[in-house]
This record gives structure tokens, sequence and C-alpha cells, in this order.
């Protein structure tokens, strides 16, 4: 397995014949009843029982989602909501999935500077440094805001340079209000989240930043309900890796996704969380498993990987 990050990601993506990562945000209340209703998980209110039912979820969609996506993006918010107990689980969710050959991204978007930026990079990037926890893991890879500028950025993109990890810095999202801001222009019409992307592949470029395969460690994220400035992007910037929020639930569309990729087909993470751990609830596999919540989540997870593959493929040929 190369130890550069984008190797890695490229890599995976080959052998899988996959670009799908699984967005993990796990919110009781929507947890399969056949979880939720065994007597010592069955309360929402006490946090213990609360964290075993999200873990065994999270083992079980882990487990049953491998096949067809490269990563697992681990909401980190819905973890922290539980304070350090919900840590305690974030981090062994982090353990279940890189076991089972998955890379894992942090989706946590901190920003700050100087030595507050550091302890961020160290405390949510970087693998533990004390040495009772060397057998603890961090996540492969994190997402951040880089409203504060490289002194936001940096501390982060220096803990992936070291360690093989990467960084994915927010250049366009993919909910609506976010075309505020992102879209204020200047006076000569360049839009705000253009101006972003120019100083996010800048700090890319660096050498030490590059991989085997041509791609930095340092990506951008870009929302797929943009799909014209999803494009834009990726022409201004062919050497970085985009993880693509936004497909499923939010709207976004294969096809929406596909202008994300280059010519050959890589490059592109797309992100879905809802639309796959809460399968089973959605009409069409209600209709086609009857309660099997198991099966629901597998079926989601392989369609959606032939849906951006035949996709690709489309565009490929266009």
């Amino acid at each position: 397995m190369p130890e550069h990050f984008a190797d890695r990601i490229i890599d995976i993506c080959q052998k899988k014949d996959s670009r799908l990562v699984l967005g993990f945000d796990p919110v009781y209340s929507k947890l399969p009843a056949a979880i939720t209703e065994q007597k010592e998980l069955n309360d929402e209110l006490d946090c213990e029982a609360s964290l075993d039912a999200i873990m065994e979820f999270g083992r079980k969609v882990f487990t049953l989602v491998a096949d067809h996506v490269v990563a697992v993006k681990m909401n980190l918010a819905f973890f922290e909501r539980y304070l350090w107990d919900g840590l305690d689980t974030y981090y062994s969710l982090i353990q279940e999935a890189k076991a089972l050959g998955l890379e894992v991204i942090a989706d946590a978007k901190r920003c700050d500077i100087g030595s507050t930026a550091s302890a961020y990079a160290d405390g949510l990037l970087a693998n533990p440094s004390f040495v009772n926890m060397d057998d603890l893991a961090g996540p492969d890879a994190i997402t951040v805001n880089p409203y504060c500028g490289l002194e936001g950025v940096e501390p982060f993109i220096d803990v992936a340079a070291e360690q093989h990890k990467g960084v994915f810095v927010l250049v366009r999202s993919s909910n609506p209000s976010g075309a505020d801001i992102q879209d204020f222009a200047d006076a000569d019409g360049k839009r705000f989240f253009e101006h972003v992307g120019e100083h996010v592949a800048s700090w890319a470029s660096a050498s030490r930043l590059i991989g085997q395969s041509g791609f930095s460690c340092v990506g951008m994220v870009v929302g797929a309900t943009k799909p014209d400035d999803l494009e834009l992007l990726r022409e201004r910037c062919p050497q970085m890796l985009f993880l693509v929020p936004g497909y499923g639930a939010q709207g976004g569309t294969a096809a929406d996704c596909a202008r994300g990729f280059r010519t050959d087909g890589l490059g592109t993470l797309v992100s879905s969380s809802r639309a796959i751990i809460y399968a089973f609830d959605r009409p069409e596999y209600v209709e086609m498993f009857s309660g099997d919540w198991e099966a629901a989540i597998q079926r989601a997870a392989a369609d959606m990987q032939k849906e951006l593959n035949e996709a690709l493929t489309a565009r490929q040929s266009s």
C-alpha cells in the first residue's frame, strides 16, 4: 500500500472501481429499530446506551459497505455532542474502519491561527504522540476551513506531509446559503470561492506534498450541488483531489459529480451520508427488502457505486 495519502486513495479507487465515500453522521433516533429496541440500548437519553447503539450500528455499516466505498467520512460533531464518551466511540470506530482497509476522513472543518491551529492539527489529524496510545491511529485526512488563510491551514498541511495524511480545504460548499458569501465577486468578476481556490491550489503545489500519482495530499471540498463550479475548479486544479459532498439526500446527482473528475476518471471522492446509512427508510429499499436494514444499506452503497461509475463513463464518452 502506498504511503502518500493521495497515492493510497488512487490505488484504492482503482482496485475497487469505486469513487464513493460513506459519510457517517449518526443520529440515535434514526437508527434501525432492530438496534434501538434492544433492552440495553433502548434509552436515547442515556449516554452510554446511545453510544453503544451508535457503535454497533457503525461497526455493522462499515462492514456492509467496505467493498463499495473508498473511505469513511466521520462527522466529528455527531460524536462531540456526547462529550468525552463520544470521542471514545469516535476513535473506536476509526479503528474499526481502518481494520477493514478503509481510509478515514475526519469531517471537522476547524479554523484558527497560531498555536490554536497547531493544537487542532495535533489533536484531530496527527497520530497520538503519547506513549500509552501508540496503538491508536488517528484519521487519515481532515476537512478544514480556510477563512484564516494559510496560517490556519499550514499546521494541518505539515502534519499531513510528515505522517502521510491528507487535508481537504473547504472551497465551495453544497448548502444553498453558502452562495451568499462564496459568490461575492470583486471588480473583475472573480467570485470569492474562485479566489479561495487559487490560494488552496497554490498551497497544494509544493513538491513535498505531491505523490507518485501526481496528486497532492492537499485537496478541496467542492459541493456536488454546484456542478458548473465543480467543473470549473477541476479544470483549474487538475493535480488536486476533490471531496464532493451533496450527492444523494442534498440533491446532487451522479451526473453532477462526474463533472468533477479528470478525463482519466481520477481525482474525485463523492460522499453520501443519509442516502446510505438510512437507506432502510427509503421507499424503494423498504419495498425491496421488507425491513432488512442491513440489506438495504449494502444495496444502496452498491447502487451508488454503480451509478457514479455509469455517470463517469457517460461523461468520458460524450
